[in-house]
């Protein structure tokens, strides 16, 4: 059996899945361990609730792996986890889960985005901080950026909320530019938007896709001690 969690960074993503694949809403805290007990030998993780409840647990995804259970994440939650559990044997894909690896990123806020509730699409209302700087760096290398406004627009963008950052914000709030030249950028960042946690995603659901449906025998080089951490608590 096969799992994805996927929200905003992939709303599309039971359209896409194909069969054999059974798309779950973003992970919470023991989704991942309710998979495994249910018999998944393959876990995607893309996005996961964070803010109004807890989040998935490493705890979890290290008993995942114990038992051969292929993790991988990317984009969102995914990228977070895999680039934190990678030395145990979880599988991180695409750029945002490099950065994170890599140290590039640290701050946990540059994937958060609002977006709308499941049953209206997931779509995403607000813009993260990895697709603004996947997006300025595509229009840097394209030469479409004034000398000076990269820099500019990414503090504007690191000053805004998240649940309140969009393009349309993000202009507003660099204080350098006139007024003439607010609409001319605006136009040009939403004509290049770079959609880095769907680019990731993507490259994750292929990776499920073709992603052999077993369990692996591998002999780990850690061992996973036992705690109470199936435990949740009455409520």
């Amino acid at each position: 059996m096969k799992i994805i969690f996927a929200g905003p960074s992939l709303p599309d993503a039971t359209s896409l899945a194909g069969e054999g694949i059974r798309v779950m809403p973003p992970a919470t805290q023991g989704d991942v361990l309710a998979q495994v007990e249910q018999g998944a030998n393959v876990i995607g993780l893309i996005d996961g609730g964070f803010e109004y409840a807890a989040p998935v647990w490493h705890k979890e995804i290290l008993h995942a792996l114990s038992l051969g259970v292929a993790v991988l994440g990317a984009a969102s939650m995914g990228a977070l986890r895999a680039a934190e559990c990678h030395s145990f044997g979880m599988v991180g894909i695409g750029r945002i889960f490099d950065d994170y690896r890599s140290g590039r990123l640290v701050d946990d806020a540059a994937v958060a985005l609002t977006h709308a509730p499941s049953a209206l699409g997931s779509k995403a209302l607000t813009v993260p901080l990895v697709n603004v700087s996947a997006t300025l760096d595509a229009m840097e290398d394209g030469g479409l950026l004034a000398s000076g406004l990269r820099r500019e627009l990414d503090d504007a963008a690191g000053a805004i909320f998240f649940k309140k950052r969009t393009w349309r914000a993000i202009v507003e709030q660099c204080a350098g530019l006139t007024e003439p030249d607010r609409p001319r950028l605006l136009a040009a960042l939403l004509s290049n938007a770079v959609d880095q946690k769907r680019i990731d995603a993507l490259a994750l659901l292929k990776a499920v896709q073709e992603a052999r449906d077993s369990r692996s025998n591998a002999d780990l080089p850690w061992t996973l001690h036992e705690t109470p951490f199936r435990t949740r608590p009455a409520l």
